[in-house]
């Protein structure tokens, strides 16, 4: 039990050294993004984020969260995994259900996503995923690529941060934070696939 806390206490001083650490001020981004309004069950799609720093610092620590919530209230938390929705039943070890399977996450593929865990750029923090510091003029593209497992019509957010403690506020040009929203239809229809003469797999609508 000693270990365990004083484990937990090196823990603590090792956030705190390193928020302490994070520079703070305003950090000017441009941010695009692009995923698939309509899907299909068992079909893949990828959900592109680019960051850009057009301001004259770097910034610290280019981040995407995907958050809970509604196109109009996108930043609600992450009270769910990434790319799930919230189970309604109290009496579950896990109320995370997912609606994508995130085959590959942001980031070089190395041994923990090859292994089907969450990717390089993957931090301690909810849902969220880091890649690094990012200088003037550079951009950061996060891709997730996922398969789609659930039918209905589902919300997916993010928001971008210049770093991961609070200190590094990312802005847009007009001031404001970063965020973005997708409403997703997956269609009940799984595509039909089939090997035609050439060996090649075919996909039909």
């Amino acid at each position: 039990m000693l270990v365990a806390l004083a484990g937990m206490a090196g823990a603590a001083c090792g956030s705190q050294t390193q928020a302490a650490s994070e520079p703070k001020g305003k950090f000017p981004v441009a941010v695009s993004s692009s995923f698939p309004s309509s899907q299909r069950l068992v079909t893949n799609s990828r959900l592109v984020v680019r960051v850009t720093n057009t301001g004259h610092k770097t910034v610290p620590d280019a981040a995407v969260t995907i958050t809970d919530g509604t196109p109009t209230h996108p930043d609600m938390g992450t009270q769910v995994q990434a790319f799930n929705y919230l189970l309604n039943m109290s009496d579950v070890a896990s109320r995370s259900r997912p609606v994508w399977v995130v085959d590959q996450a942001p980031g070089p593929c190395q041994y923990s996503c090859k292994a089907g865990g969450p990717g390089a750029a993957a931090t301690s923090f909810s849902n969220t995923w880091a890649l690094g510091p990012l200088k003037p003029g550079k951009t950061a593209t996060f891709v997730w690529h996922l398969t789609a497992v659930h039918p209905g019509t589902w919300v997916v957010n993010w928001r971008v941060a210049a770093g991961l403690y609070g200190n590094a506020k990312a802005v847009t040009a007009n001031g404001s934070p970063p965020h973005g929203s997708y409403t997703v239809h997956i269609t009940q229809v799984a595509p039909r696939a089939y090997v035609n003469n050439n060996h090649k797999i075919v996909t039909t609508k």
